[in-house]
């Protein structure tokens, strides 16, 4: 990796690797529609998703029979891993691979490993969807910019999950999500939430209505593309709560967008703060509470002070 991405929270506008990023998106939904293939349905779809290490990211373990495997993306050595519980391992270097010839590799190293599996090729929440096993289109692969999404993915999970300490309610891991390409937590009032309208761009208008079926406040980084054709953190509540909108949310770099009904954060607005961390708590902080208090949830019940280590929380 080079020196330009141990920075903790480096530049990466969507220009400078906007094809690697497409192309990872592709290989990370190969991943975690293995996962999904593997796991039991968990609430919210939180059996698919996969989570952030200080290399890359994991689909943690998964079931495969009486023994476990976990495929892990090393975005430092740039490779591959598919590991069991019984010793086994097989590795596949990065670079150099089409979206077509990445699913035909990991197939075959699965099935060398004697891991039965079949996924459904199509990608989800993308436009114009290529089958895996057909898409030669999608084969960029830069190092450096992907070393650098790995930084801010790293400090990104550090401070969401201080956010998270500071509740006593349901609140999801720390978790990636590869159909719509964000690292996400999402906090739970507890209450059930009207039916999702659905309409989600190849999604299971099923899976939209079981992932909001209770109210949330969620909030999240993502690369860039689309509306927001850069870097930046979200923060949304469903269903939007009247009022929701018109709060001040902070930094003074927070603004609604009316195209995505979220308030965004500019990344760059954290990445230049004079404390990242903080900035990017108090945008956590500042638009959780626009949520709670338009939508009247209990918040004295919900809530408490944030996590210190080794300190045991007093009740």
């Amino acid at each position: 990796m080079s020196s330009s991405s141990q920075t903790p929270w480096p530049e990466l506008p969507i220009a400078a690797w906007r094809d690697t990023c497409a192309t990872l998106q592709l290989w990370t939904q190969i991943v975690g529609k293995i996962r999904l293939t593997k796991s039991p349905w968990l609430n919210h779809s939180w059996h698919v998703t996969l989570y952030v290490t200080a290399r890359g990211l994991t689909t943690s373990p998964m079931p495969d029979g009486a023994r476990t495997f976990q495929i892990d993306f090393d975005f430092i050595d740039h490779r591959l891993r598919i590991s069991t519980s019984d010793g086994t391992q097989r590795h596949l270097a990065l670079p150099d691979h089409s979206v077509a010839s990445f699913y035909a590799a990991v197939m075959a190293a699965l099935a060398e490993l004697g891991i039965a599996v079949a996924i459904d090729e199509m990608p989800n929440e993308l436009p114009d969807p290529i089958k895996f096993s057909e898409d030669t289109a999608h084969a960029s692969y830069d190092p450096d910019a992907v070393g650098r999404f790995l930084q801010i993915l790293v400090n990104c999970d550090r401070v969401f999950k201080q956010f998270r300490t500071g509740f006593l309610g349901k609140a999801s891991p720390v978790h990636f999500f590869w159909g719509s390409f964000d690292l996400a937590v999402t906090r739970f009032s507890g209450r059930r939430a009207p039916r999702h309208p659905g309409g989600v761009p190849h999604l299971p208008d099923a899976v939209a209505h079981e992932a909001y079926s209770h109210e949330v406040s969620s909030a999240g980084f993502w690369p860039g593309g689309g509306a927001i054709d850069y870097p930046a953190f979200y923060s949304y509540a469903y269903p939007e709560p009247s009022g929701f909108r018109a709060a001040k949310a902070r930094p003074d770099a927070a603004f609604f967008s009316e195209a995505l009904g979220e308030f965004i954060l500019p990344y760059d607005a954290v990445r230049t703060a004079a404390d990242p961390d903080k900035a990017l708590l108090d945008f956590l902080q500042s638009t959780y509470q626009a949520a709670a208090i338009a939508a009247k949830w209990d918040r004295d019940a919900l809530e408490c002070d944030p996590g210190k280590p080794g300190v045991v929380r007093q009740v």
